[in-house]
């Protein structure tokens, strides 16, 4: 490495998201980075855990320097649940699918009609109570479609039916919605900066909105999808249809739309948002080399996820960056065209899926020697 007519060593910055069902983004950077010095003793190695906003938010907060804080919560089934948020001075990240993910269904069992986000209200409401004065709102992975209506009934709002009583829980039930009373929501959030991070861009309905393109994913049959894109719709009619097109509406099951429409947040990207909060510049600007990546490389990649949103950025300051995941569906030209030099793909060292999945580690230990041997050496 040469810099200014003198030789810089070499810097490695590890800032991959995680490879999801086998390890987690901390994980990876410590694989990476014991596979890297196999071949490179002593290398300079600094780690960065990324997230997109989705499932993993919190603990790449968490390892970036920010304090683990727990509250017990309302599940999507309505059960009580452990549910943990990040806090650093004033500022929160507020993951939703700690509260209302998928993970905290039963194996095999989903709730597409019933699912509520009241829990995700609580945690918000947890930040607040912890001083938080900027929220960072995590969403993606849930297991619910019910437009952010559970979540702005646990911070004070009211959605009654046509006889003056409240809805029962979940997307299905909204169609029942004749009246929506905002004016009991925690005031605080009128001096919050509440910030929608997310990795999808979708309006609330319609063939691209939350029941069509989700929906399947938590079980929605076409009958419930259907339901649910019809109710979602009627809500959005009695609470502001406008805000229902506006991007971002449509994630994590349409709570998006919930914190657009009575919360005054503002959409960004979730790994924007995160780069931004996690300090990644800075870690940047020391780094000759980043590596990045996820468990799939694929299309979706290049549509807002956390191995893109990091290529970009070191693109944009002249830093090589390389990519390791567990599969990849990209070609040369298109992983060129996001910023990405090479990758390198477990299931090439390990053509069984389940093997591949399970023995995780010591292949991206493998993996990561062969990025040292062909970008250090």
């Amino acid at each position: 490495m040469v810099a200014d007519g003198a030789v810089t060593a070499p810097r490695v910055l590890v800032a991959a998201d995680k490879f999801k069902g086998s390890l987690t983004a901390v994980q990876v950077a410590e694989r990476v980075t014991a596979g890297l010095r196999r071949v490179v003793p002593g290398l300079a190695v600094e780690t960065l855990p990324v997230a997109d906003g989705g499932d993993g938010t919190v603990a790449a907060a968490v390892a970036a320097g920010f304090e683990r804080r727990q509250a017990e919560v309302t599940g999507p089934l309505g059960e009580p649940v452990t549910a943990a948020y990040a806090l650093r001075g004033t500022t929160a990240v507020v993951e939703m699918a700690e509260a209302s993910g998928l993970q905290h269904l039963p194996d095999g069992v989903f709730a597409p009609l019933s699912a509520t986000t009241y829990g995700s209200g609580e945690l918000l409401r947890a930040a607040l109570d912890a001083g938080a004065r900027t929220i960072v709102f995590g969403v993606g992975g849930s297991a619910t479609t019910d437009g952010g209506a559970g979540m702005l009934a646990a911070l004070g709002a009211r959605f009654l039916d046509a006889d003056g009583e409240p809805v029962g829980p979940g997307g299905g039930a909204l169609i029942d919605v004749a009246t929506a009373d905002l004016s009991g929501l925690d005031a605080r959030f009128e001096g919050v900066e509440l910030v929608l991070a997310s990795d999808v861009d979708n309006p609330l309905t319609g063939p691209k909105g939350a029941p069509a393109v989700f929906g399947p994913q938590k079980g929605a049959s076409p009958e419930d999808v259907a339901a649910l894109d019809a109710a979602l719709a009627h809500y959005a009619s009695v609470l502001g249809p406008e805000q229902a097109e506006l991007p971002g509406a449509g994630a994590a099951g349409g709570i998006g739309y919930g914190a657009l429409v009575a919360l005054g947040a503002g959409f960004r990207p979730g790994i924007e948002v995160m780069l931004d909060i996690l300090g990644f510049d800075d870690a940047l600007s020391r780094a000759t080399l980043v590596v990045t990546g996820e468990g799939s490389l694929d299309e979706q990649t290049l549509h807002g996820k956390a191995p893109a949103g990091v290529a970009a950025a070191a693109r944009a300051k002249g830093v090589d960056v390389v990519a390791v995941c567990g599969r990849l569906a990209l070609g040369r030209d298109a992983l060129a065209g996001a910023g990405i030099r090479r990758a390198y793909a477990l299931l090439e060292l390990e053509p069984d899926p389940a093997a591949c999945m399970a023995q995780a580690g010591p292949l991206l230990e493998r993996a990561a020697e062969s990025v040292a041997r062909d970008f250090l050496s």
